[in-house]
């Protein structure tokens, strides 16, 4: 299996996105396939200019000049995508975005109907694939991975991917706090690289699996005023008045 993932954290190669996903990609190389991973945040991958010139005039490619025409044909000889991002706004970040956007010249531009639903059909060479998606959020609640999910998995129909699954860690930034503090975290590690293993050799991630991985660690009503005291600490080393913020 070939795997193309990309982490589009502006912290990568570290950051909390790190955390999860490259446990996950130890998984899947431990399971045997190839796995590639590229920092869109480091690349020049400019936003799509709709201009639908990778469909009428330069059928396959974009006109834009950049990092994307390198990555193009990975997508589309990938066994399969994953999509690393921490969570924005309630969605992916822009730079995870960006590559969304800009793989529209795998398609051509013709209509079909695909599963009672109007889609374009796929340029030849695109392969058959699976899509995982993995992300991060500061949050305490699983939820707000909602529209991100779901987007994601609208994604897949529109680029004719299989959706294999997901992996989501809410406050995934705090991991290495709480287990400082004595909060064994040990467990979501080891289940986010079972689930890279069960990618490759079952075709997907267990819903089981992918539950061990988003687990409560520590309790909401603790977890909020632990980050607000961290934020005041920080506000304070920067001569930050926190009550500024009720001012513009």
């Amino acid at each position: 299996m070939k795997v193309l993932a990309f982490n589009s954290s502006p912290h990568a190669p570290g950051g909390a996105t790190a955390i999860i996903l490259d446990r996950f990609l130890d998984g899947v190389k431990a399971a045997g396939a190839d796995v590639e991973l590229l920092f869109p945040h480091k690349m020049d991958i400019r936003p799509c200019l709709g201009c639908l010139r990778c469909w009428t005039n330069t059928p396959g490619r974009c006109v834009q000049q950049d990092d994307m025409a390198a990555v193009l044909p990975k997508l589309a000889q990938s066994d399969a995508i994953v999509y690393g991002t921490p969570l924005y706004v309630d969605g992916m970040n822009a730079q995870m975005k960006a590559v969304l956007d800009r793989s529209i010249p795998l398609l051509q531009p013709f209509f079909v109907e695909h599963e009672g639903h109007c889609r374009h059909d796929r340029r030849e060479g695109y392969r058959d694939g699976k899509v995982v998606l993995v992300s991060v959020s500061g949050f305490t609640e699983l939820d707000d991975f909602d529209p991100l999910l779901a987007h994601v998995k609208a994604a897949c129909e529109n680029m004719r991917r299989e959706f294999a699954g997901a992996l989501f860690r809410p406050y995934a930034n705090s991991l290495d706090e709480l287990a400082a503090a004595g909060v064994d975290v040990k467990d979501v590690l080891v289940a986010a690289r079972e689930a890279g293993e069960r990618l490759v050799k079952e075709g997907s991630i267990p819903e089981g699996v992918a539950a061990r991985v988003s687990r409560e660690l520590i309790p909401r009503e603790r977890y909020i005023p632990a980050v607000n005291v961290h934020f005041r600490q920080v506000l304070k080393r920067n001569r930050v008045d926190p009550e500024a913020w009720d001012r513009f």
